[in-house]
């Protein structure tokens, strides 16, 4: 596998074809905030809140740093008062579908204690870390996404979900929004349809 090298804040690291700027930076110290991000998933990029500028042949551009392959040369740069301001937009386009759950502690740090949008207080942010969690590391897809556009929501499976859900829950823990559809207070809920 080739060597690259490049530019991360002012920071010479060096980097092995095919992996992400996420990675790169963070191995090198670096943090960059994501929310739909997990070391266990391939990369998704649903959230947008890993944004870095990249500086490539001249030309710079904004992209999302878990889906954006490392270049030889490439100069990345991942605070700056424009991502401040991106990142602070996303999480107050987000905070009101989730105003309690750990999306509520990274608001806090871009200085957001609310938000001037509406939005139900759903729990979830459709960022897809459950439903992929279950299918490519529990490789049991009981949870899964229904509906397109803004009716996109994420639902359990009941023949599946009756079946392994109870005895596993790992993607309780790894949901940013705080509040899985069937969670209530934090005690598993069953709906009519997962009674066994």
């Amino acid at each position: 596998m080739t060597t690259l090298k490049l530019e991360i804040d002012g920071k010479s690291v060096t980097a092995q074809e095919e992996e992400m700027v996420l990675q790169v930076a963070r191995r090198a110290g670096i943090d960059i905030p994501t929310l739909c991000n997990h070391e266990k998933l391939i990369p998704y990029g649903a959230c947008r809140l890993c944004t870095v500028e990249v500086t490539r042949k001249g030309k710079t551009k904004l992209v999302a740093s878990c889906v954006y392959p490392v270049e030889d040369g490439l100069k990345v740069i991942t605070h700056s008062e424009r991502l401040t301001r991106i990142r602070k937009m996303i999480l107050e386009l987000l905070l009101p579908l989730a105003p309690t759950g750990p999306l509520k502690s990274l608001a806090r740090e871009y200085g957001l204690e609310t938000s001037r949008f509406p939005g139900e207080e759903i729990g979830c942010i459709s960022c897809g870390l459950c439903v992929r969690y279950c299918a490519e590391v529990k490789k049991v897809n009981a949870i899964t996404f229904v509906g397109r556009g803004i009716h996109r929501e994420v639902t359990f499976l009941p023949e599946i979900a009756s079946k392994v859900c109870d005895s596993c829950r790992e993607c309780f823990a790894i949901c940013p929004g705080g509040k899985l559809p069937g969670e209530t207070d934090g005690v598993w809920f069953k709906p009519p349809a997962f009674e066994r």
